[in-house]
């Protein structure tokens, strides 16, 4: 099956991605964060929860790899930006990893297995290079449990395409609920499961929430590759901007996102 990132990264799916830290985003792992160890952030993207990483680890080091070139590079400016001279960005592959056996106390993905083919390849691989007693952990959304009020039709229509347009690009959009799963079959035995979720309601996360929805379902890459594949037409998609920009506006306004979260120990 054909495997491609369909968010892309227009300005709209960034103004979400740099919103993410470890406090809403790794919640579930901090526990096991202390000071000197060294993480793998798989899929780090624009490298705000890898730097949040990097201030808590610190004088351990956080290595983060993404697959587009452009993306590590913003990473690389913002990892600058904060002075920070133990975190690092490259370029690499999450199936065959640029890294020896037991280089890290942590391999970490968030928001990434939904999106990969061969989500179980990935945590083997993950597993691999993390060393005895170490930790893999992901986290990843399921979008068939979000939940929204009121019911705007506009909004049903969203989830419907964006579901079909996800599975097209090889992922699958309700990982969250197989990670579990996953794991075992990749291998990895001491595992424990939990979840958590993204709420969005009071007026200023339904205007940034809604907003960037709104822009995204015109102008990212998911918008091309919804018409592109034949799961909506350019009227659709506009109808499904303009039901965001009514949500938002919609003071009784409630969206919600669960997600599964994962964290196996190394033997």
């Amino acid at each position: 099956m054909n495997e491609r990132y369909i968010h892309g990264h227009h300005e709209s799916v960034l103004r979400s991605h740099s919103w993410r830290t470890v406090e809403n985003s790794a919640a579930y792992l901090i526990p096991h964060l202390r000071p000197g160890l060294d993480l793998l952030d798989v899929g780090s993207g624009p490298g705000t929860i890898s730097v949040d990483f990097a201030e808590r680890l610190a004088p351990g080091t956080v290595h983060g790899i993404d697959a587009a070139a452009a993306i590590v590079d913003q990473a690389t400016d913002l990892a600058q930006s904060r002075e920070l001279g133990n975190v690092q960005f490259t370029v690499d592959d999450a199936y065959a990893l640029s890294f020896d056996d037991d280089s890290f106390d942590i391999a970490h993905a968030h928001q990434v297995l939904q999106h990969l083919a061969r989500p179980v390849d990935a945590l083997k691989e993950m597993a691999r290079v993390v060393r005895p007693g170490g930790i893999v952990a992901a986290r990843d959304v399921d979008y068939a449990g979000a939940i929204w009020y009121p019911l705007l039709p506009g909004l049903a229509d969203w989830l419907r395409i964006y579901d079909a347009v996800h599975r097209a690009g090889g992922g699958e959009p309700d990982a969250g609920r197989r990670l579990r799963a996953w794991a075992h079959a990749a291998g990895l035995t001491d595992v424990v499961s939990t979840a958590s979720i993204w709420g969005f309601a009071s007026d200023a996360d339904r205007a940034w929430w809604g907003g960037l929805w709104a822009d995204r379902a015109l102008h990212s890459e998911f918008a091309k590759q919804a018409i592109d594949g034949g799961h909506a037409t350019q009227e659709v998609l506009e109808r499904i901007s303009a039901a965001w920009k009514q949500w938002a506006e919609e003071p009784d306004g409630w969206f919600s996102f669960p997600h599964g979260e994962m964290i196996a120990r190394v033997g």
